[in-house]
C-alpha cells in the first residue's frame, strides 16, 4: 500500500518494528501471514519449510536461528564473487549499469 505504481525512491521495512534489530521477529511476522514478499507468503506452503517458520518464531527457535544463520553465511562465503569483466556493482539493484 506504500508503494505505488513506478515509485523507486519510497523505502518500506522488510522487517518493520524490528529492522534495525537482529532477531527472529521476521519470523513471527511471516507466521502470521504478514511478510512483505510473495517468496514470504510461499514459505508456508510447504510443510518443511512451513515448520521451520513456526519453530523460529517461538522464543525456543532464536538459538536455532542463529546456529543456521552462522551456517549459511558460511556456505555464502564460498560462493565464488565476479570480479572484472565477469560481474558488476549496480549502482541502482532493480537496474542494469
Amino acid at each position: 500500500m506504500k508503494c505505488k505504481s513506478n515509485d523507486q525512491t519510497t523505502l518500506v521495512e522488510m522487517d518493520p518494528g524490528s529492522s534495525k534489530i537482529f532477531d527472529v521477529s521476521y519470523y513471527t511476522l511471516v507466521a502470521k501471514r504478514r511478510g512483505l514478499f510473495q517468496s514470504d507468503a510461499a514459505l508456508l506452503d510447504d510443510s518443511e519449510t512451513k515448520a521451520y517458520v513456526k519453530n523460529h518464531a517461538t522464543p525456543k527457535g532464536k538459538a536455532s536461528f542463529l546456529k543456521d544463520f552462522g551456517v549459511s553465511m558460511v556456505k555464502m562465503g564460498r560462493i565464488g564473487v565476479l570480479t572484472g569483466n565477469a560481474g558488476e556493482i549496480r549502482k541502482v539493484c532493480s537496474k542494469i549499469n
